[in-house]
């Protein structure tokens, strides 16, 4: 005998969850892709200029959203697009000059353990958003903070899923560890996506998966495509272990300060919720992340050691870029989010 449905249950299933509106295009690249999908007729995608700048808010939109129809697609675009070679030929173009910009930004390293190291290195002051809110910063920065976020969180701990099937032994074990926890451990209102929807909630802010894509800047999304190429190339393996390696070591004190200052605001216990569950949950993720996933790793694919630090570094560097721009505008007096 079949069980009754639970009301919860019931709710599922009255409230499917629905593929996201496609973004506004910004320029030609991004109009040509949207296009595209909206219509069903690829064979009019243009070459991609090679002056194209990597990092423009054209490109990088435009990149998202070839991205996005791996993960949870679009409302009124046709899902066998996904793999659709004019699509994919485009995609690729897109991705070698973000990629190739990467490598001339980033000086490169081998040493994943040395790296690591610096990176565990707690620091006493900063300039990033967690040290900017702990000491200062308006609750309406804070939540614009949040919807530059959204973009990530929302889809938090899907890009790195893509990496499971390329590790093996120890180190897949253990990466499935951290992802599940990512995850919910099982419990769908411990997904840490729906804990970010629920800190967007009590914000008063719009919690819908990609809510926020045309309010955001180029560097904004250039921090979730960075993690979509990784784990979509199996070549970027390494580079896909190292990112979220260092997301990981760095999270639990940066977590700590951005509890600090939503304390000091008094802000709404789902947004503290949010991060205080990091600060704890990171701090384990880490040392996991160190022997278990990156050491593995190495040992098993010692010629990955150099992706893997790339990884790292390339974090650092879009982090950087994305949160300059955000305190740019605010020491201005200004918006940080697009009109």
């Amino acid at each position: 005998m079949t069980a009754a449905p639970t009301d919860q249950a019931l709710h599922r299933e009255a409230t499917p969850p629905t593929a996201p509106p496609l973004p506004a295009a910004c320029g030609p690249l991004s109009d040509a892709v949207i296009v595209a999908l909206s219509t069903g007729r690829t064979d009019g995608l243009p070459p991609v200029p090679a002056d194209t700048d990597p990092l423009g808010r054209d490109l990088q939109l435009a990149l998202y959203t070839l991205y996005e129809l791996h993960y949870r697609g679009f409302a009124g675009v046709n899902p066998e697009l996904e793999w659709e070679p004019d699509v994919l030929r485009m995609r690729r173009d897109l991705e070698r000059l973000f990629l190739d910009h990467l490598r001339s930004a980033v000086e490169p390293g081998d040493d994943p353990v040395a790296e690591m190291d610096a990176l565990s290195v707690e620091a006493t002051s900063g300039t990033g958003p967690s040290w900017y809110f702990k000491d200062e910063g308006s609750w309406d920065q804070m939540r614009e903070y949040f919807a530059h976020r959204s973009l990530y969180h929302l889809k938090e701990g899907d890009p790195h899923a893509f990496a499971i099937p390329r590790l093996q032994g120890q180190a897949k074990a253990a990466f499935v560890a951290v992802e599940f926890d990512e995850f919910g451990g099982g419990r769908g209102e411990r997904v840490h996506q729906q804990l970010w929807a629920d800190l967007m909630s009590a914000a008063e802010l719009d919690p819908t998966y990609l809510g926020y894509i045309d309010r955001v800047s180029a560097e904004t999304l250039s921090t979730v495509n960075l993690m979509s190429m990784f784990g979509l190339h199996r070549s970027l393996r390494g580079a896909a272990i190292g990112h979220f390696a260092a997301i990981e070591i760095t999270s639990s004190p940066g977590s700590a300060r951005l509890v600090a200052g939503l304390r000091r605001m008094g802000a709404p216990e789902e947004c503290v919720h949010f991060y205080a569950e990091h600060v704890e949950a990171d701090a384990v993720h880490e040392q996991v992340m160190r022997h278990d996933v990156v050491g593995d790793l190495v040992r098993r694919e010692p010629e990955l050691a150099a992706d893997v630090v790339f990884g790292m570094r390339t974090l650092d560097h879009l982090d950087e870029l994305a949160a300059e721009k955000m305190l740019a505008a605010w020491k201005r007096g200004e918006s940080s989010l697009l009109p």
